[in-house]
């Protein structure tokens, strides 16, 4: 049985405010309305998670609670400061200590990271602008056989502005 992988980078955030330490960013109003709709596509094509995992971020954190709140994922949402500008390999690493009965998690994160390791598993580089959702199919049986050589198929690809 093949485990799903979803990432989604984190929705649009705010640069108004120069002082605000990087981590601290929030969502600007694109972003805003983003990640709630993104939150209604997994809902829609039925790829509501057995776990949510964002970055520590606050543009992540804010991107979750929304996603979560449209979606109607009624899980936990793990907090992860591994993935706050993470390489692909962190994702791995925190996917590699994921419970076998998480049959698909998504990962909330950011670039170039998620993009990079999206770029690995399909084997082509793959944009991922702010608030895109991408679902993989992992040919594993338990997260513990994932790496970053995972031959994944790329089952659906979503951008918010392409999104009703």
């Amino acid at each position: 049985m093949a485990k799903t992988l979803l990432l989604l980078r984190h929705a649009k955030s705010s640069w108004k405010d120069s002082g605000v330490d990087d981590h601290d960013r929030p969502l600007n109003e694109r972003g805003k309305k983003a990640a709630p709709r993104m939150g209604r596509l997994l809902r829609d094509q039925g790829l509501i998670p057995d776990l949510v995992v964002a970055s520590t971020a606050v543009r992540a954190q804010s991107t979750a609670f929304a996603v979560i709140d449209a979606s109607g994922y009624g899980g936990p949402l793990r907090s992860a400061r591994s993935l706050y500008l993470a390489p692909p390999s962190a994702y791995v690493d925190l996917a590699r200590e994921l419970d076998e009965s998480v049959a698909t998690v998504l990962m909330i994160g950011h670039n170039p990271g998620i993009e990079n390791l999206l770029g690995e598993l399909v084997g082509r580089p793959e944009a991922m602008p702010t608030a895109a959702l991408a679902a993989l199919s992992l040919p594993i049986e338990d997260w513990l056989d994932f790496d970053l050589g995972t031959a994944a198929s790329l089952i659906g690809f979503w951008r918010p502005r392409e999104i009703e």
